[in-house]
């Protein structure tokens, strides 16, 4: 890790206690405390669990796609992957360091650089299909609920939803129109020449070329392994579901039983899609204002609240930098044969 990866998970920290002191400014000291002393721990046991088996869940999607020919990853490898890309995902603007820092990982564990990036492709794809069908949901479950809550900042789910949907659109173009896509790309880059250099324009369109191409060569890979994509959508639906229900098992410890289940995973799902636009790690600030404004209703009192957006946050957010700095100081196991292939 280097020195200003240090640095920014450090600020991260910091800037994470000093939103932490500033909410609890208002906040009855005494009730804070006697909230905690009360509250039910094996509910807040159980929302960890649930967390650490999204991750489980995640690294089986690592497995399956790096499985080819007789050559495995174990357990201990595959679990390392998503820690890894908790970690620099959580320090990095839009969350732009998981894939070099997963791609690092894989290779550790002996997986060729080329495969890992095609491993990491199919996994990002999968990923962003099941991320918008969530999405879509809860938008049809949920909106009108968290619009009333939110006001117009429920213009930034819809703003998400967009950025969301042109991802998978343009996904979609380089699979299936691959030529059409290419001269539109194209299109845009002369565009943009408009503004920049000609040998700026140039890298750009050169640069983009060499990503169409990759994908397009990656998405084909995809239409022949039918079977195991439909797999890693069912497993990465489930993870994403495990995910977004830990708000309501932090709830539940604070001994707040009214809420149900499917409306605390609504609300955290939109909370996830406002959060990914912002441009600050891991979304800090916009993050836990989401979580206030959606979750006040149900909490009864201020010390509650703030606690569980403490705790919620340090679930989803804090939990994850930390295990993943223990996995990088991990050696990870090296790919190895099954026995089948050994006999082979």
């Amino acid at each position: 890790m280097s020195r200003g990866n240090k640095i920014a998970a450090f600020t991260m920290v910091l800037l994470g206690v000093g939103i932490f002191a500033f909410e609890m400014r208002t906040v009855n000291v005494h009730a804070a405390i006697h909230t905690l002393a009360t509250m039910n721990l094996w509910w807040l046991l159980l929302a960890l669990l649930v967390m650490i088996c999204s991750w489980v869940v995640e690294s089986f999607v690592v497995r399956m796609f790096v499985e080819h020919d007789g050559e495995r990853l174990s357990f201990k490898a595959a679990f390392r992957v998503p820690l890894i890309e908790q970690l620099f995902n959580n320090i990095t603007p839009f969350a732009s360091g998981g894939q070099p820092a997963q791609l690092v990982a894989l290779m550790q564990a002996g997986v060729e650089g080329g495969r890992a990036s095609s491993v990491l492709l199919m996994k990002f794809i999968v990923y962003q299909f099941m991320v918008l069908i969530n999405f879509v949901l809860t938008l049809v479950i949920g909106f009108n609920q968290v619009a009333s809550k939110f006001g117009p900042l429920a213009l930034l789910i819809v703003f998400g939803f967009v950025i969301h949907v042109t991802v998978i659109v343009g996904l979609l173009l380089v699979m299936y129109y691959y030529s059409f896509t290419k001269k539109l790309v194209s299109w845009f880059v002369h565009v943009a020449g408009w503004f920049v250099s000609a040998e700026r324009q140039r890298r750009l369109q050169a640069k983009m070329d060499e990503k169409i191409d990759t994908f397009y060569a990656e998405s084909l890979h995809l239409k022949q392994a039918k079977a195991k994509v439909f797999k890693a959508a069912a497993l990465t639906f489930g993870q994403l579901l495990l995910y977004y229900s830990v708000p309501y098992f932090v709830l539940r410890s604070f001994g707040i039983f009214h809420v149900s289940l499917v409306d605390v995973m609504v609300m955290h799902v939109m909370i996830v899609m406002i959060v990914s636009l912002f441009p600050i790690p891991g979304g800090t600030g916009g993050a836990e204002y989401s979580f206030k404004t959606l979750f006040a209703s149900f909490v009864p009192g201020p010390a509650q609240l703030v606690l569980a957006m403490l705790l919620w946050r340090f679930l989803t957010y804090y939990l994850g930098m930390l295990l993943g700095g223990i996995a990088l100081a991990v050696t990870p196991d090296r790919m190895y044969l099954t026995e089948r292939k050994k006999m082979e």
